[in-house]
């Protein structure tokens, strides 16, 4: 996974800024991701991640700051304006987010159909190669969401996520929920397809192993800020006290938990 030089990154962000109220969760975030790349965005709960991915998508207005996707802005767009950008996106939810009314294979087949607007048949073909494409045989496709186990649920949201080939694929918390074998399986398929779609990928977890695994870099957001960013190779030599009490896990350090008394 090793980025072609471009100079108009694939994704801009600059000074970006959002609160709620008195909370301020994003306080000027910077960060470029260049095409065909692959980022993590690293943090504890509370970081900031999650708000930020809302902003990039959409859906939430930052108070603040410039998102741009291929050059162009990504703020205050009208609605065919925003769908325009979103076609180019992929997305796997934190908990799949499959409908429970549909069969596998509409939910793989769902944006090429409400959003392609494709035939059902083409769709549904294309649907079966695409959980294929994750490892799951063709009788799945024919089966209801409550029949799966965690680990389908997540291969079909990423199967779902690849189908419309998105040139921006953003995943959300993918390992969540998983054990150590499946959270492992998960990061190479993740790895395989963005490799095989030569798309762009910007995912955030709090999961180290699979940070390691899927990006070629990494930044690090903690209070609303972006305290480290660098190639994923470097990270355990960052020489950031926030980074290195992040990936070890360490209770003592620059990171205060807020943990109320009995």
């Amino acid at each position: 996974m090793s980025a072609p030089s471009n100079p108009v990154p694939k994704i801009r962000i600059r000074n970006l800024c959002k609160r709620f109220g008195s909370n301020v969760v994003l306080d000027g975030v910077d960060l470029d991701i260049a095409t065909g790349e692959s980022v993590v965005v690293i943090g504890g709960s509370g970081s900031g991640k999650s708000v930020l991915l809302k902003c990039i998508l959409g859906l939430l207005e930052p108070d603040d700051g410039i998102i741009e996707v291929d050059g162009l802005s990504a703020i205050g767009l009208g609605a065919g304006e925003r769908e325009a950008v979103n076609r180019k996106f992929g997305m796997l939810f934190q908990s799949a987010a499959l409908f429970d009314s549909l069969k596998v294979w509409e939910n793989v087949a769902f944006g090429l159909i409400q959003g392609g607007r494709m035939d059902r048949i083409q769709a549904r073909e294309i649907a079966f190669a695409k959980l294929a494409d994750v490892g799951l045989k063709a009788e799945v496709g024919e089966l209801w969401p409550a029949e799966l186990s965690g680990g389908m649920k997540k291969r079909v949201g990423l199967a779902r996520a690849i189908a419309t080939t998105p040139e921006i694929v953003f995943f959300d918390e993918p390992t969540t929920g998983l054990d150590p074998i499946m959270s492992d399986v998960i990061n190479d398929l993740i790895a395989k397809c963005v490799r095989e779609l030569g798309a762009t990928a910007l995912s955030i977890t709090h999961d180290m192993a699979s940070a390691r695994k899927i990006s070629d870099r990494i930044a690090m957001l903690y209070k609303g800020r972006i305290v480290w960013n660098g190639p994923t190779a470097e990270i355990d030599r960052s020489g950031n006290d926030y980074v290195d009490q992040f990936i070890h896990g360490r209770a003592e350090g620059p990171i205060r938990m807020e943990v109320r008394a009995p």
